[in-house]
């Protein structure tokens, strides 16, 4: 995303560079690479003044994420950020914490120049309610009934993430000043790729879970109650709801394979049962109440998966990153 936060600071900076900016990065999560996104635009903002002789603006950094977020090690992060920053520039720069969802007003009208969101917008406001409404499973354990529901579920996603994204558009137009930035990457699906008729990212994880349903591991019960709340969308699909909201202005698409090394293969059976673990864990505990055993069997199911073919045929991942600009 680097590479977009270059183009947008200059794009932005160069009509008209303000006394004090405002950047807010949603989904920030707590991890080691919480503060990467505003990093980058910090030191693009400096590096872009440098260049061009202006004074340095005074910043303000707002990092995002649920409630349930580690708030704490953000906070330490924050504290470690502002240390580092070089004292002798005389740099203003001011930091908080947003609890929230950014599927709801976070900002006042007008007040941010730039968002960024790394990996998090794949993450729906909740599951399809058609189908937990019609007790329609995401992923049907009966192999004609999942073939029969197959286009009912995907459809209901897609419709579910339409709503949802269109909704974070027009709550960020209202957010930002006329020309501010919003630089984003998500998990997708490429229209070139033949295999990405998929849509169901979730399907290694569903399958894993049937699996264990079937060991008599988990309820059959509960298995059939539980929908992710993600979707993978196409590159086309991200466009055609930009343009329908209507507020925003495409300034580039980069297409990233992050999911297959250098090579072309897919991470290692561990490495991949290791990362499913680390991004479904949560969801997959409050649903069923999962103890570290059955986690483990868990990731062993995963791990048994991603070592056989099944996984190259269904794994049309990539990650999306745009740069918008709102244009009204």
């Amino acid at each position: 995303m680097k590479p977009l936060i270059e183009d947008a600071i200059k794009a932005f900076c160069g009509a008209a560079l303000p006394k004090s900016m405002v950047i807010a990065d949603l989904g920030c999560s707590s991890g080691p690479n919480a503060l990467t996104l505003v990093s980058a635009m910090v030191n693009a903002i400096h590096r872009y003044c440098m260049e061009h002789k202006q004074p340095q603006p005074e910043m303000c950094i707002f990092l995002n994420d649920l409630p349930c977020n580690d708030f704490n090690t953000v906070a330490k992060s924050l504290g470690e950020f502002k240390h580092g920053q070089d004292s002798s520039s005389h740099h203003i720069i001011v930091t908080s914490m947003v609890p929230g969802s950014f599927y709801d007003r976070l900002f006042t009208s007008t007040s941010v120049h730039f968002f960024c969101s790394s990996i998090s917008l794949h993450w729906l406001s909740e599951a399809p309610e058609e189908l937990v409404k019609s007790k329609i499973p995401m992923y049907d354990s009966d192999d004609k009934l999942r073939l029969l529901n197959r286009e009912i579920v995907d459809n209901a996603y897609a419709r579910q993430f339409r709503k949802d994204f269109t909704l974070f558009l027009s709550l960020r137009a209202q957010e930002l000043v006329l020309g501010g930035q919003l630089i984003f990457s998500l998990v997708g699906r490429c229209s070139s790729n033949h295999a990405s008729k998929s849509t169901q990212v979730w399907k290694l994880l569903a399958v894993a879970l049937n699996d264990m349903a079937s060991r008599g591991m988990i309820s059959k019960e509960k298995f059939d109650t539980f929908h992710i709340p993600i979707y993978a969308p196409l590159d086309k699909e991200l466009d055609s709801i930009i343009e329908d909201e209507g507020s925003f202005r495409i300034n580039k698409t980069m297409v990233y394979d992050a999911f297959h090394a250098t090579d072309g293969m897919l991470p290692s059976p561990n490495i991949m049962a290791s990362m499913t673990r680390a991004v479904f864990e949560p969801v997959i505990v409050q649903h069923f109440g999962f103890s570290g055993e059955t986690m483990a069997d868990f990731s062993s199911a995963v791990e048994r998966l991603s070592s056989s073919s099944f996984l190259e045929a269904e794994f049309p991942l990539v990650c999306l990153c745009l740069s918008l600009t709102r244009a009204r």
